[in-house]
């Protein structure tokens, strides 16, 4: 009767813990990217920009006499 030993065991469950697992890493990688790194701050750059349009004047209308 020693065969009739019934094992239910978790071992349904490793393909899941190898998935939360892997997602943990991932996680912990973009952490260090993101934190470590100095996170996704713009550098600082002096922009100048110059609008003033020089002045334009229509041409003379012709008049009919």
């Amino acid at each position: 009767m020693a065969d009739n030993i019934n094992n239910t065991g978790g071992g349904g469950n490793t393909g899941l813990a190898f998935i939360i697992g892997g997602i943990v890493v991932v996680l912990a990688i973009v952490a260090y990217f993101v934190f470590a790194r100095g996170g996704m701050a713009p550098e600082s750059k002096d922009i100048n920009v110059d609008v003033d349009l020089p002045e334009v004047s229509a041409p003379a209308v012709p008049t009919t006499n």
